[in-house]
């Protein structure tokens, strides 16, 4: 492994100390931490991290090496830190190491830097920019107006594409990519959609022209306040068509039907998030990557809130009562994680079925 040395610098002012890995230039982003035990190859696949500097919170990463099979998407990730990267991996399906990985694909990284430290100084005051370089900059102004901006239209799909349905095609569902994962897509698939993906400026008269059974809203990164089209489409589509958001598209939703949204202060990122459902009183485990959160009471007569963070309160999903759609916060095709609500994409299905027998 390469022993450069590589410095984290952070806005705030602090420097850690460490060893490059990865492509052999600078990074700057919004510095994030993920806690999840496994799923490394999905978190740099994500395109939901446009535009940030990513640490992992588990100490040893690389240990089961790089499968192409596992990938969600094209990175988009700014930057990796890690505290242990494992060179020499053990998996009877990988295909090469992790550096090699983040080398081919051109994102710097650094590892042997106390990870520990630096998640607690993000929990305690708040997320902040961060520099992967060989030199600590004289001045950090650069890295403090730093903002991620601007993301969305760098991640979505640039032409329509299509994904049959496995067996017996029961649905057409259209897919408005805002960064999508692919197991979103797939997802649908298996249980008999016929799954088309859309780039996410595409307007919402050439969706309803193709006639579809529901849209999928998917996830992707930044302020979901600044995607103003996109809200725009979402508010024509609602009530003629069945929708189900998730992530990003759960927030562009919220604002499409007059809520808010607000930028939490270190955001939801891993496999391990608790989410009640307040109607049944039940709590899943839930896999997330966001900064962002609906503000719960901006929905008071918009719409019903129907999931929580068991941690924080926060909104992670909502009902649209008459309107036939609903939107989470969390990912229910948790490639990595928990699969505890994967039964939400069969209440899509049975949503559009309604839908389907109430036009006649």
């Amino acid at each position: 492994m390469n022993k450069e040395k590589a410095y984290l610098v952070l806005s705030s002012g602090e420097v850690f100390e460490g060893f490059r890995i990865g492509a052999p230039s600078d990074a700057l982003g919004e510095l994030v931490f993920t806690t999840g035990m496994e799923g490394y190859l999905e978190t740099l696949t994500d395109p939901s991290y446009a535009g940030q500097v990513v640490i992992q919170t588990f100490p040893l990463i690389g240990n089961y090496g790089v499968i192409e099979e596992d990938f969600e998407g094209e990175p988009a990730l700014s930057g990796y830190v890690v505290r242990e990267l494992c060179d020499s991996p053990s998996n009877f399906r990988c295909e090469y190491p992790l550096d090699r990985f983040l080398r081919e694909k051109g994102i710097p990284g650094i590892c042997g830097v106390d990870t520990r430290q630096l998640t607690r100084l993000i929990r305690q005051g708040g997320v902040r920019n961060a520099m992967i370089c060989s030199t600590p900059p004289a001045d950090v102004s650069s890295l403090r107006s730093y903002a991620v901006s601007g993301v969305v239209p760098k991640v979505t799909t640039k032409e329509k594409t299509l994904l049959p349905a496995v067996g017996e095609r029961k649905f057409r569902v259209s897919l408005l990519d805002y960064g999508a994962k692919k197991n979103i897509l797939r997802s649908l698939a298996q249980r008999g959609c016929e799954v088309t993906a859309y780039p996410s400026d595409t307007p919402a008269s050439a969706l309803l022209s193709d006639s579809p059974d529901g849209v999928m809203l998917s996830n992707g990164p930044g302020d979901p306040a600044e995607n103003t089209f996109c809200i725009e489409q979402i508010r024509k589509l609602v009530g003629r068509v069945p929708i189900f958001g998730i992530c990003l598209g759960h927030q562009l939703t919220a604002l499409a039907m007059g809520g808010k949204t607000e930028k939490l202060p270190f955001g939801h990122r891993g496999g391990n998030q608790p989410v009640r459902d307040l109607l049944t009183g039940r709590t899943y485990i839930t896999s997330q990557n966001h900064g962002y959160a609906v503000v719960n009471e901006s929905l008071s007569s918009l719409g019903t809130l129907r999931f929580v963070n068991a941690n924080d309160g926060s909104c992670e999903g909502v009902d649209y009562p008459g309107k036939y759609c609903f939107t989470v916060q969390f990912h229910p095709e948790a490639c990595s994680g928990p699969r505890d609500t994967a039964f939400l994409f069969d209440r899509f299905l049975s949503m559009m079925e309604e839908f389907r027998n109430a036009k006649g």
